[in-house]
């Protein structure tokens, strides 16, 4: 990361890196021993995977929609047979984040029920195939 990158058509601020899986610190709990919905960053809502592979990483959700599935075009790409191609979507618009199941053959589950759509707030738990999230929200 550079500041004050003056090779940004003359931009004065910060270099923004538009990857958004970014990792977080594993350690990080709070008095009960639960991680926190919160994530370091200046964005709204993120996904943490608790589980597998990717435990201890993060996926920012942009604002709009981000298609989540097997897919090539998968905005979030979950490469498992458990996933559909296009399994569920994830809207953050208007202040609300939102999940909307594809028509899923394994379903798309929230805080343990399965659910067609669903408004999401941090700490929600989400299951798509044998992925598990926690929703998180940014403070920067």
């Amino acid at each position: 990361m550079s500041f004050g990158n003056d090779d940004d058509a003359g931009t004065d601020g910060p270099y923004i890196e538009h990857d958004p899986t970014v990792f977080f610190d594993p350690n990080e709990t709070t008095d009960d021993g639960q991680m926190p919905p919160e994530v370091a960053g200046a964005f709204k809502y993120a996904l943490r995977f608790e589980r597998g592979l990717r435990a201890g990483m993060t996926y920012i959700l942009g604002d709009g929609t981000t298609l989540v599935g097997r897919s090539d075009n998968a905005g979030l790409f979950l490469g498992d047979v458990s996933v559909s191609r296009r399994h569920a979507e994830f809207d953050a618009s208007e202040g609300v984040l939102r999940v909307t199941d594809l028509g899923s053959l394994n379903g798309t589950y929230v805080n343990g029920s399965r659910v067609e759509q669903a408004d999401l707030s941090p700490g929600d738990e989400v299951w798509i195939g044998k992925f598990h999230f926690i929703v998180a929200v940014g403070h920067g």
